[in-house]
């Protein structure tokens, strides 16, 4: 029999909260990591939600480059396209595994499928052209340079001291399968869909798909899919309790509640790091332009207290 739910919600999980920036990444410390961020997931369980799982890959994406890199004279490599999908079935089932033993251990019955999402793309983005995504594990200076002529990687300063390798990041313009995702969704199968962004992909003139090498922002693929499912709420889990206005300076004060247009405004005004928040605060605002009614950005451990309207920061339309 259905069962009725009392709402709805796309989750973009961080892939930093499966894989932490200093530690080496085991796949034993990603399922540990992963089993603490589904508890979280559980709240929504409780609370009768209709859940659809995003999540992020940079981390993974990255060692599968390095993979790439080292075993390259004995193996041959595999386009970034190809990695995407490797760690979205990976990531995928992990999620998939930690949630089915969680909803085990409470006697539901709801079912968790991961879905291999593509996502359509203009083969001449320029972005293409211009890699700007952050993958993989953080350098010093020293070990950025010396990766860079022996590799031959575009690598960038992510945050003060911090460096890492960066890839092609184009728009996401559609999601295929969607309609099949939302049917599962409306169901109420606990659906884990586009991540890591979803694999770029592009038709030709005679409509055939092509992968393209690159990855997409997951935030920005988040958005696009609560609005096809049309999700009520989209919550992103990062590494912060809050957003704030100055992050970073002394004058930094968290943001609580705000509308979609004050946001607006501390986007422009450049109170959001390009490189980590502002992807965020974009993907945010374009769920409440179309159909969302809320969003909330928070940390694992706060998405209990989000949920009661205690904790995190909660963003609205005018």
């Amino acid at each position: 029999m259905r069962q009725e739910y009392n709402n709805s919600v796309i989750i973009a999980l961080g892939g930093n909260a499966i894989s932490p920036k200093g530690e080496a990444g085991t796949i034993q410390q990603q399922f540990a990591h992963t089993r603490r961020s589904l508890k979280a997931v559980m709240h929504f369980v409780r609370k009768k939600y209709k859940i659809c799982i995003t999540h992020g890959n940079g981390p993974q994406v990255g060692d599968e480059l390095l993979r790439n890199e080292l075993a390259a004279d004995q193996i041959p490599p595999l386009p970034l396209g190809v990695l995407v999908a490797n760690t979205q079935g990976a990531i995928g089932y992990m999620i998939q595994q930690s949630l089915q033993n969680a909803l085990y251990a409470e006697a539901s019955e709801r079912e968790v499928v991961t879905f291999i999402s593509q996502m359509k793309v203009d083969r001449n983005d320029p972005a293409i052209q211009n890699p700007t995504k952050f993958v993989g594990r953080r350098y010093t200076a020293e070990q950025a340079r010396k990766l860079s002529l022996e590799q031959g990687w575009n690598i960038k300063e992510q945050d003060p001291g911090e460096w890492r390798r960066v890839v092609p990041s184009p728009e996401p313009l559609y999601i295929f399968n969607g309609k099949s995702i939302k049917h599962l969704y409306d169901f109420g199968t606990i659906m884990i869909a586009g991540g890591g962004g979803g694999i770029p992909a592009y038709n030709e003139p005679d409509g055939r798909l092509e992968g393209l090498d690159g990855v997409i922002d997951k935030d920005k693929t988040a958005a696009l899919l609560g609005r096809i499912i049309r999700a009520r709420e989209m919550f992103i889990i990062t590494d912060v309790d809050n957003i704030f206005t100055n992050y970073g300076k002394p004058e930094a004060r968290p943001i609580r509640t705000a509308t979609a247009s004050q946001i607006k405004a501390y986007l422009d005004e450049g109170h959001f790091q390009s490189g980590t928040m502002a992807p965020k605060i974009r993907a945010a605002l374009y769920f409440l332009r179309h159909h969302g009614e809320k969003v909330v950005i928070t940390s694992i451990a706060r998405v209990e207290e989000a949920l009661a309207g205690e904790a995190g920061s909660v963003l609205i339309n005018d």
